[in-house]
């Protein structure tokens, strides 16, 4: 009896550890199942985040979470190819109109817009055509002297203006561009346009009444189809007494004082007068030729041996450039103090890290006349175009249109032979285009 009991109760208790065995591997299958606690898919997609990098970089990418079709990009990331066709970041601000227009440029066209080509303000050349037609040049400067008013200014600039369409420059318009500071250089006179005093005489009314009257000359331009003016001149010269030995500037009066603070005063109102017409004033001639005794146009070797990069007689262009001022032209006479090496129009210290950098200006680098002037007669055609923009310029400037073919050709070979110089061209044309989109040109 004791016997049969104590098997029974074995098998009973037995019997019984058999289904608590059961029971546990029931209720751990199930949690391992999900089905309690965190869910799998939960567990899985956190051990993906943390150790696949292809998950981590999905989940942080919003081009693919923002896209409607976020699993076929997933997927597709995976697949050949993939990391050569990104899914485009619509948080990209879209290209402005100025980068639109330069995507639709060829080569040849870009470089038409980083050059100026002259022509006679009396009736332009063949060479003037030919630059504008087949060279896809899209600046002109009216060089010379006018004095059968503005309706022949006019017409001139209407002939131009109609060698523009999408084979020359694209359709993009010109800036049109003259010397109209006053006195001894003034290209445009006769009936429409006023006898313009010289700088120095312009400082006999006060700098209110100069920025009036010059808004009115600026208007008469206008009213031509002159849309830039190279004026004012922002050069000191150091006294009146020196001024007879400064060829370029005290010979001709066109410096507008003796202080670096009156030339500023009366310097940026005429600039600030023209630019109310709607005429673009493009002060000169950076970084200064009011202490040099020879004249660039004519002579070479000219050197200022004084000026430095934080000289007191900056302050004209750097107050220019304050009140917003597009245009700055550099002079072609060397600076030993800036750089011993190059002359300005060739020298980065000049125009990148003094011109952009110190003065924080971001508009259009126009040279001087780098065709004509007995200075650059040490230069190839062929490489002045080159050495300007390699230095940080933006448009070159040639008043003989005769030898502008050699420039654009320089121009042009070298982008081809040199992407990053092509670049180069790129980002002056753009800004060009930039100046143009803001002048209503585009």
């Amino acid at each position: 009896m004791t016997r049969a009991w104590g098997k029974k109760g074995w098998i009973v208790v037995s019997a019984v550890i058999v289904a608590l065995l059961l029971v546990l591997a029931i209720v751990f299958g199930l949690n391992a199942s999900g089905l309690l606690g965190q869910p799998a898919a939960a567990q899985s997609s956190t051990t993906g985040q943390s150790s696949s990098p292809v998950s981590s970089t999905t989940s942080a990418s919003p081009s693919v979470s923002n896209s409607p079709s976020a699993s076929s990009s997933t997927s597709a990331s995976n697949g050949p190819g993939a990391s050569n066709s990104p899914t485009p970041d619509p948080s990209s601000p879209a290209p402005s109109p100025a980068q639109q227009v330069l995507a639709k440029l060829s080569l040849e066209q870009k470089v038409g817009q980083v050059l100026m080509v002259s022509s006679p303000v009396t009736g332009a050349d063949a060479n003037t055509l030919a630059a504008l037609n087949s060279m896809h040049v899209g600046n002109v400067f009216l060089k010379g002297r006018s004095y059968d008013g503005a309706p022949a200014v006019a017409a001139l600039v209407n002939q131009l203006k109609a060698t523009v369409n999408a084979k020359s420059t694209g359709g993009v318009k010109q800036f049109v561009a003259t010397d109209q500071e006053g006195g001894l250089v003034q290209i445009m006179n006769g009936p429409g346009f006023s006898a313009m005093p010289s700088a120095i005489d312009q400082t006999g009314v006060s700098p209110a009444q100069l920025k009036t009257e010059a808004t009115s000359w600026g208007q008469q331009l206008a009213a031509a189809g002159v849309n830039v003016n190279f004026a004012p001149v922002l050069d000191t010269v150091p006294s009146a007494a020196f001024a007879p030995q400064n060829a370029p500037i005290g010979h001709f009066g066109r410096q507008y004082g003796y202080t670096p603070q009156a030339v500023s005063s009366y310097g940026v109102s005429a600039a600030l007068g023209f630019a109310a017409s709607g005429v673009a004033p493009t002060v000169k001639h950076f970084p200064g030729l009011g202490r040099v005794t020879e004249n660039t146009d004519v002579a070479s070797g000219v050197t200022d041996p004084t000026t430095s990069r934080n000289d007191p007689y900056l302050l004209p262009f750097k107050d220019a450039v304050n009140s917003g001022v597009r245009w700055v032209m550099v002079s072609n006479a060397l600076y030993p103090r800036i750089d011993a090496t190059n002359i300005a129009p060739f020298s980065p210290v000049v125009i990148n890290q003094m011109l952009r950098g110190d003065l924080g200006f971001n508009g259009i680098v126009v040279s001087d006349d780098i065709c004509d002037a007995v200075q650059l007669s040490p230069y190839a055609v062929a490489n002045r175009g080159v050495n300007f923009l390699a230095a940080g310029g933006t448009m070159a400037l040639c008043t003989n249109q005769a030898l502008l073919p050699a420039m654009y050709q320089g121009l042009v070979q070298r982008s081809k032979a040199d992407p990053a110089f092509a670049k180069l061209v790129d980002a002056a044309a753009l800004k060009v285009l930039e100046i143009k989109a803001e002048s209503g040109l585009l």
